[in-house]
């Protein structure tokens, strides 16, 4: 009967420990993420666009979409060029990553200009006109231009730093090549800490984008889910990981 005691505690012993070692395991080191399936509108603050939740490409997202047919209408003037936003209500992001999968085209009856421009922005500020954002032009990813293929993904910074302004001040600085198709699922990273982020498309272990020199310097703000103009842009799987600057 004593062996048997004995064996109980210990079995329990046991079965504590390896509690607490998988709730440890469990609690990443110095940061803290939270996981958004973005299959529902609920907790989206639309700008200047319209959302819904759809199915895309066998799985469930959000469709981005202008607020209007036109895209002269579609924002303010002063942010004419950052294109819309849908806030994620309730997100406080400093420093750390931001993950999401999204696919973008141009819109029926979008001009010909148009690239399906799609990302995210992070940062956003009180007034959402001002934030900073990464994103990709799929249509320009396996253009036969050269120009067009260096001009695949983007840093802006809004209101004051479209990218029209960052072209004409710095060419090719805030932007690049990476390999893109139009209306595929692409997987984006932004990495942020104090003044300096980068961007990683589709798991590869080196950035397709380098900022050294946010515009808006060390600051914070809500996450958002980003289009520009004339694209029809899904989103899923966002997971947004807050941690101390590096």
């Amino acid at each position: 009967m004593v062996v048997g005691s004995d064996m109980k505690l210990m079995i329990i012993g046991i079965a504590r420990l390896a509690a607490a070692l998988m709730a440890v395991l469990l609690i990443p080191s110095g940061c803290s993420g939270q996981t958004y399936a973005l299959d529902s509108t609920k907790g989206l603050i639309p700008r200047d666009v319209r959302v819904e939740a759809v199915a895309y490409l066998g799985r469930k997202a959000i469709r981005v979409m202008p607020a209007t047919a036109a895209d002269a209408e579609l924002v303010a003037p002063k942010n004419r060029e950052g294109g819309g936003i849908a806030v994620l209500a309730g997100t406080t992001f400093h420093n750390g990553t931001i993950e999401v999968d999204l696919a973008g085209k141009p819109r029926g009856g979008a001009p010909a200009g148009a690239r399906g421009f799609v990302g995210v922005a992070f940062r956003v500020a009180a007034d959402p006109t001002g934030y900073e954002a990464f994103y990709i032009r799929p249509t320009n990813g396996r253009a036969d231009d050269q120009l067009r293929r260096n001009h695949s993904t983007q840093y802006i910074s809004m209101p004051e730093y479209d990218w029209s302004r960052l072209r004409n001040d710095a060419p090719g600085q805030y932007e690049s090549y990476v390999d893109l198709a139009p209306g595929e699922w692409t997987k984006i990273k932004v990495e942020v800490s104090g003044v300096k982020a980068r961007l990683y498309v589709n798991d590869a272990p080196q950035p397709v984008l380098v900022v050294n020199d946010l515009k808006h310097g060390d600051s914070q703000g809500s996450v958002a889910l980003w289009i520009g103009l004339g694209t029809e842009g899904y989103f899923s799987n966002l997971r947004v990981s807050n941690r101390p600057a590096q």
